[in-house]
């Protein structure tokens, strides 16, 4: 469990899709919300979202707060991005997403992403001249967009925080309640 400062007021927007992995999404919205903060979860679709462990077993299902189609980009002081194969590889080419994240960027919003979920920011043109970490099997997609891809627990360039695995999870989460108090 990370130590985190009060987060009260905060406001943390998630933003995922069916089979995330299921870490990567429970314990920073746990954390953070233990912490203080507002954390909710925005999707593709209403209803819930199926988490996945490691890409292969189902386990448990998440409740889905808001759609990317009502998301507002006013709401929200940080935007975190679980991983897992199969929610990266959907999000990465889900067009609101990608103007999402874009718009977060640009505005110098605090965007966190971990393990393949830097596959949307590298679909959303978003890497290029970047210092950045992911899941290794990313690495050359992250390279070839133009970002310097390195293998770190975590990662702070600007406004963008990345990290690699479920690992790294404790410095992911210090890293999002940081850029939260900044």
């Amino acid at each position: 469990m990370s130590d985190l400062p009060d987060l009260t007021g905060k406001r943390v927007a998630i933003v995922a899709t069916d089979h995330f992995e299921e870490s990567e999404l429970t314990t920073p919205r746990d954390e953070l919300e233990a912490a203080g903060a507002d954390v909710r979860v925005f999707a593709p679709h209403e209803g819930s979202l199926q988490a996945m462990q490691g890409d292969v077993e189902q386990t448990i299902s998440v409740r889905v707060d808001g759609t990317l189609d009502s998301f507002d980009q006013q709401w929200p002081d940080v935007i975190v991005l679980p991983g897992g194969t199969v929610n990266a590889d959907h999000l990465r080419t889900d067009q609101q997403a990608q103007g999402i994240v874009s718009t977060a960027l640009e505005s110098g919003l605090p965007v966190a992403a971990i393990c393949h979920a830097p596959w949307l920011l590298v679909s959303a043109g978003l890497v290029d001249g970047r210092r950045l970490t992911s899941f290794p099997s990313l690495a050359v997609d992250v390279r070839n967009a133009g970002g310097d891809w390195v293998d770190e627990t975590v990662v702070v360039d600007r406004n963008l925080i990345t990290s690699r695995n479920p690992d790294d999870l404790p410095a992911f989460v210090d890293a999002i309640g940081k850029a939260l108090t900044a």
